[in-house]
C-alpha cells in the first residue's frame, strides 16, 4: 500500500471532544475519584475498544489520573507515565512556542513570514486546483497569523487533492511518521531538514489567497523552520530549553530513547471491528529519528506531561512557580485569532473530528466563542490527534483534561461524547 493511501485514511487531525464539563458543577474541580471515567476506561478495554487508556483531568492545583488496560495486547501495564503518539496535539505546542518569540519581539503576529524565510515573498494561488497548477499571484503576504490559524492557504497530503497533491508527494512535503514500512517510502522523497522542507515548500502554489478561508494544512511544520529562524536555534532545542526543560516535561521525545522503549504503547488500525498492530512499540518507526522534528505531528508524550503543558496554559503561562510566557500572552494565544471574515466550522468526521458549538481558532487550536449549556465556556481552547488523543483547557472553569490512546482512525469510537457524560457525571458528585 503506498504512502499517499495510508495518509489519506489517517488524518492527522481530531478535534476537542464536545462539552465535557459545567459551570454548574461545583468550580468545575475534578473529584477525589472519578469512577465515571474509571468505568468507561475499564469499559474501552473490556471491550476491546483499546488494549489501554490513560486519562488526566485537572483542576486549579490537581490532576487525578485514570490508568487502564496495557500498552498492547498481553503488554505492560498503562499509566500516567505511558508513551503515546500525539499527532497533531503537537500543533498546539509548536503554537506557543511561536508566541513566546512574540512575547520577546522577535517577530509579530501580522509580520509577512518572508520576513524570515524569502522564499515566501511572492507566493502564487492556483486557479484551477482540480486539473492544473495554473496560478495568479497571492493577493497578499503569508503571515506568521496565517500560520497559527491554519489560513496560509498551504495544502496538507490528508485533505489536499488534484495536482497539488501530487507536487507535495513528489516533493515529499509528508511530515510524519507512521510506520517503519510506510516510512521507507515516505523517507526516500521527504526533505532532511526543516530548511529544505521549507524551501521545498516555497515553490509550490496556494489553494487559496493567506487570510481567506480556513483549511488544515502544514502551516505548524513551517512555523517550526520559523521558530529556528528567529531564534537562532534549532526547534527542538529551542521547545526544550524554553518548555519542556522549565515546565518539567521529562517524558516528551521526538525520538523515544531505546531504555524507554517499554512505557510506548503500540499503535493499532482497526479493519472492520478488529484492532490489528500497525507500529508495534518494539518496531515502532517512533524508535527512529525523523527526517526532521515536525512541527504538526511528530510528538510521543505521557499523559502527564501533556497535562503539565495544558496547567500551564491554563494557569496563564505559569506553572510550579516557573512562568514561560506571560498571562497576556498566554490570552491572546487561546483568543480567536482568524483574520476579519474567515470562519472555522470544525472539520469532518472522517479526520477524526467533530463538530462542535460556535467555534474561532487561537493559536494551533480551536477556541470556543460562546458558553456551552451545561458544557465548556468560552475561551476553552484545545486540539486533538489522529490516534484517537484529545486535549482542552477551559480556563473560565479552571478544568482540563487529556485522553491517550493509540488506533486509527481516531474517531472509530465515540470517546469525545463518552469522555463527556462521564466527567459530567463525576463533576456532579
Amino acid at each position: 500500500m503506498t504512502a499517499r493511501a495510508w495518509m489519506a485514511g489517517i488524518a492527522t487531525l481530531a478535534l476537542v471532544a464536545p462539552p465535557v464539563a459545567s459551570a454548574q458543577v461545583a468550580a468545575s474541580r475534578p473529584a477525589a475519584a472519578l469512577p465515571s471515567v474509571e468505568s468507561l476506561a475499564d469499559r474501552y478495554v473490556a471491550q476491546g475498544r483499546a488494549p489501554g487508556i490513560a486519562v488526566a483531568i485537572g483542576g486549579p492545583g490537581d490532576t487525578r489520573f485514570v490508568a487502564k488496560g496495557t500498552l498492547s495486547e498481553g503488554g505492560a501495564p498503562v499509566t500516567p507515565d505511558s508513551l503515546w503518539r500525539v499527532y497533531s496535539m503537537t500543533k498546539p505546542i509548536t503554537a506557543m512556542a511561536a508566541m513566546m518569540l512574540i512575547e520577546d519581539g522577535k517577530m509579530r503576529l501580522d509580520q509577512p513570514v518572508s520576513d524570515f524565510l524569502p522564499a515566501f515573498a511572492k507566493m502564487r494561488v492556483l486557479t484551477d486546483p482540480e486539473h492544473s497548477l495554473a496560478s495568479r499571484p497571492a493577493a497578499r503576504p503569508i503571515t506568521i497569523r496565517h500560520l497559527l490559524t491554519h489560513t496560509a492557504g498551504l495544502g496538507y497530503s490528508i485533505v489536499t487533492k488534484g495536482p497539488l497533491l501530487h507536487e507535495y508527494e513528489r516533493l515529499g512535503i509528508l511530515p510524519g511518521a507512521i510506520n517503519p514500512k510506510v516510512e521507507a517510502e515516505m523517507a526516500r522523497v521527504r526533505p532532511k531538514s526543516l530548511a529544505e522542507f521549507a524551501d521545498r515548500l516555497a515553490t509550490l502554489p496556494l489553494i487559496a489567497d493567506p487570510g481567506s478561508t480556513w483549511s488544515y494544512s502544514v502551516s505548524l511544520d513551517l512555523m517550526g523552520r520559523v521558530i529556528e529562524v528567529a531564534s537562532g536555534m534549532p526547534f527542538e532545542r529551542f521547545l526544550q530549553t524554553r518548555m519542556f526543560g522549565p515546565l518539567g516535561m521529562t517524558s516528551t521525545y521526538w525520538q523515544v530513547p531505546a531504555d524507554q522503549a517499554g512505557r510506548l504503547a503500540t499503535n493499532y488500525v482497526f479493519v472492520g471491528d478488529r484492532a490489528v498492530p500497525f507500529d508495534p512499540a518494539a518496531t515502532s518507526i517512533f524508535l527512529r529519528p525523523p527526517s526532521f522534528p515536525y512541527g504538526g505531528a511528530g510528538l510521543v508524550m505521557s499523559a502527564r506531561d501533556y497535562d503539565r503543558f495544558l496547567h500551564m496554559l491554563q494557569n496563564r503561562g505559569t506553572l510550579d512557580g516557573t512562568r514561560v510566557l506571560k498571562p497576556e500572552t498566554v490570552a491572546l494565544a487561546m483568543s480567536d485569532l482568524l483574520p476579519a471574515g474567515v470562519r472555522f466550522g470544525g472539520v469532518d468526521a472522517s479526520t477524526g473530528g467533530t463538530n462542535a458549538p460556535k467555534m474561532g481558532f487561537g493559536a494551533g487550536g480551536s477556541v470556543y466563542l460562546e458558553d456551552t449549556p451545561g458544557g465548556l465556556g468560552k475561551g476553552t481552547y484545545g486540539w486533538g490527534g489522529a490516534a484517537g488523543t484529545l486535549a482542552f483547557v477551559d480556563p473560565a472553569h479552571q478544568l482540563r483534561g487529556t485522553v491517550m490512546v493509540n488506533y486509527f482512525p481516531a474517531d472509530r469510537w465515540p470517546l469525545r461524547a463518552d469522555l463527556t457524560r462521564a466527567v459530567l457525571a463525576d463533576l456532579r458528585r
